[in-house]
């Protein structure tokens, strides 16, 4: 995997003064190849190719060219597809099964969303004349394209979050600067291979990898930078948000979450909790939307606890290259050791049912076992900030409304699930937890053309369907004389 290149102004390219770094992974610790290391310098060819391309370019004004280039590049992709799972794997240790669904293959599928939406997306409409000054004039309301979009990509999804960030920006006529994941560049430069065959004009796309957080915040704060696009954690948000605001550029943040799944006291524990607890080590829980607060009612809290154990104790981890793996490792030394000071921390705050620690058997790669508490207070550390590795916390409330305060006690508001044996009553609360999307007795949301985002800390806009289209739009308001 030594070839890989960034993409600048339509050329594959090595970092300035062939700068490199080794990519790890993180089931086994070996080297799997070398990245890019992009500079300063690099960074400012990118942003001065797309503003190029955006100022001088066809690419803003002519929408049936980017559909060709939508459709082509989604092609493209499908005719890589084999290796983009392969290094997707081998990079971030998601299991080969989840890269198969929504780490590689569903995102590229839902690339094709965006060429069909500007086949009918309206782009203008008229309003009925006014008098103004004496005049008669029409009034004409379009859409116009942001301009250059800067965007900066987490680990944890990488290959489909780098898509997602070109997806509605190309789609509404922006430009864009992509900066992959530290940890997973292979994700950005294939992609970048991908977008040097088409027919995408040079600097309409430029993608650059680096280690180097510096470098990378560069287009945070950069004057040619019309819009800056980040998901990732709520700290490194607000850093986006001070700096964006030097320029007052517009700014979209998919931010952390602590999501909870309510389970009305109606509902069936043991056929629900078995989805709802797993799905927590889900890529080893590596995911800003999972659940990872469980809430029960308090009489049914060891029963709850009892299924949670067994589900964890059985669940299947290991080499993320076996498809009978649903979990891998944690991405990197950092997050494993910042998701074992968490379960420490928990173990002081609640009780610890199962898991809490390194699995034995696992010398090498950056493992944690499954880990569930009980009887968590949700003012604890564990229920409040997001630990983002295998970790679930059984909380338990009186009544409903007890469940509704506690689900919405929480500085994030991304995502939830509600569960009862009755859909109306389940209906009723999911309406009242402030969060972005919340699934209904195990219904999904997720689709191409739903729009996702989080309420409070967990983030500014949304991404997908024609709401993620018009966040990179400007309107313009035009007054025509009348004759």
């Amino acid at each position: 995997m030594d070839r890989q290149r960034m993409l600048i102004d339509g050329e594959l390219v090595a970092a300035e003064g062939g700068r490199e770094y080794e990519n790890v992974n993180p089931a086994d610790e070996q080297v799997i190849g070398t990245a890019p290391d992009a500079t300063a310098g690099d960074v400012e060819r990118a942003v001065a190719a797309a503003r190029r391309a955006f100022d001088d370019g066809r690419w803003a004004e002519d929408v049936e060219f980017r559909r060709h280039c939508l459709l082509q590049l989604q092609e493209r992709l499908r005719k890589n597809v084999e290796e983009i799972r392969g290094a997707h794997t081998a990079e971030s240790g998601m299991p080969v099964s989840l890269a198969h669904s929504l780490g590689v293959d569903v995102p590229i599928d839902g690339l094709g969303y965006w060429p069909g939406l500007l086949g009918t997306y309206q782009w203008e409409y008229e309003l009925p004349p006014v008098e103004f000054m004496g005049a008669r004039s029409k009034r004409v309301v379009r859409r116009e394209a942001d301009g250059v979009v800067g965007a900066i990509t987490p680990w944890n999804y990488p290959f489909q979050l780098n898509l997602t960030k070109l997806g509605a920006p190309l789609a509404a006529g922006c430009t864009v600067v992509l900066k992959g994941a530290p940890d997973t560049p292979y994700s950005a430069t294939l992609l970048a291979e991908a977008v040097a065959a088409t027919d995408i004009p040079p600097g309409v796309v430029n993608i650059i990898t680096t280690q180097d957080n510096a470098v990378a915040e560069i287009l945070t704060k950069h004057a040619a930078i019309d819009h800056v696009t980040f998901t990732g954690s709520t700290q490194t948000g607000r850093l986006v948000m001070r700096n964006a605001a030097e320029t007052i550029k517009k700014v979209s943040l998919e931010l952390g979450g602590k999501s909870a799944t309510i389970v009305l006291d109606d509902a069936d524990l043991a056929q629900i909790l078995p989805f709802a607890a797993g799905i927590v080590c889900m890529h080893a829980g590596q995911g800003c939307a999972l659940m990872t607060r469980v809430l029960v009612p308090d009489a049914l809290m060891g029963a709850a606890a009892e299924i949670v154990k067994a589900v964890f104790a059985q669940f299947p981890y290991g080499d993320p290259r076996d498809p009978g793996t649903m979990m891998g490792p944690l991405v990197n030394a950092r997050q494993r050791d910042r998701v074992l000071g968490y379960i420490e921390t928990g173990k002081a705050e609640a009780e610890l049912i199962v898991g809490g620690g390194r699995p034995e058997g696992f010398d090498k790669g950056f493992w944690v076992e499954p880990t569930a508490f009980a009887n968590v207070p949700n003012d604890a550390r564990i229920a409040r900030e997001e630990i983002f590795g295998p970790v679930l916390c059984l909380i338990g409330y009186e009544d409903e409304e007890d469940a509704i305060r506690i689900a919405n006690d929480s500085p994030y508001g991304l995502s939830g699930s509600v569960f009862s044996a009755d859909l109306d009553r389940a209906l009723a609360v999911a309406k009242r937890i402030r969060t972005g999307s919340i699934g209904v007795n195990g219904g999904g949301f997720t689709a191409p053309d739903t729009p996702y985002g989080g309420y409070k800390q967990s983030g500014v806009g949304r991404e997908f369907g024609v709401e993620g289209l018009e966040g990179f739009l400007e309107t313009k308001a035009l007054g025509i004389p009348v004759l």
